[in-house]
């Protein structure tokens, strides 16, 4: 198995052949399973994760949002919210170069996560109240980059789905700001639609740029989008900037 690193956007999925893999509708599969399951088996970046060996396909959503924004650096801190099956904590360890004997890359997740070399990883709820003081005791140090890929359960209703994933977006976004470097980066999944007005006014008085991305690796009929908030202010002592 190809051990994970540095992957250009430009490659795109080219490198992998065309499948067309069909699922026969005596299956016993609903027909929106089966259109799900065919997608997914015929999704080149799937098999090029399964080639380059990234544990998702989402690994490639921030290889190409990093070989563009440039967010990753070697000697940085990372925390990686919602960090299950571990795709982002690959790249980033790989790309901060991150000590196996020292990490410097921290995830979270209520979900198991198998070990990632160069990483930390803590299975608990990130919503928890002894989160956030757990994952600064792990990685030592304030981070360089907040990375949050996560989502909510999804329910099946659109509106509900999307309410639940920005609470998370505003959760992450919150902490960001209190544990940052000045200069440092976040970047979170949220949905289109927008993210919410109070929170993308929280993070342009804490950012000097923000602005929404869609990575190639973001089905075109998703409705997910990475709000990226680049180049944090620094907080000023004693001020509350809760989104509450």
């Amino acid at each position: 198995m190809k051990k994970p690193g540095k992957s250009g956007a430009s490659q795109g999925a080219g490198g992998a052949r065309a499948l067309k893999t069909r699922i026969k509708k005596k299956s016993g599969l609903k027909n929106s399973s089966r259109r799900w399951l065919e997608r997914h088996l015929n999704d080149p970046y799937v098999h090029r994760s399964k080639a380059e060996g990234y544990r998702s396909r989402a690994a490639f959503k921030l290889i190409e949002i990093d070989d563009k924004h440039k967010l990753l650096k070697p000697g940085q801190r990372v925390i990686d919210l919602g960090a299950a099956p571990g795709g982002w904590l690959q790249v980033a360890a790989a790309r901060v170069k991150s000590p196996e004997d020292a990490p410097t890359v921290v995830g979270i997740d209520y979900l198991g996560v198998d070990p990632v070399p160069g990483s930390t990883i803590l299975e608990m709820d990130f919503l928890d109240e002894g989160a956030p003081a757990r994952l600064m005791e792990a990685l030592g140090g304030a981070p360089d980059l907040v990375l949050s890929d996560m989502a909510a359960p999804t329910t099946g209703h659109r509106r509900t789905d999307h309410i639940r994933t920005m609470h998370l977006c505003e959760v992450a976004a919150d902490f960001a700001i209190s544990v940052l470097k000045p200069g440092g980066h976040f970047l979170a999944k949220t949905f289109q639609g927008g993210t919410e007005g109070g929170l993308l006014d929280l993070l342009k008085r804490n950012f000097r740029t923000v602005h929404h991305v869609k990575p190639p690796a973001s089905r075109d009929e998703s409705v997910e989008l990475y709000i990226l908030a680049k180049d944090f202010k620094g907080k000023p002592d004693g001020d509350d900037q809760s989104t509450e």
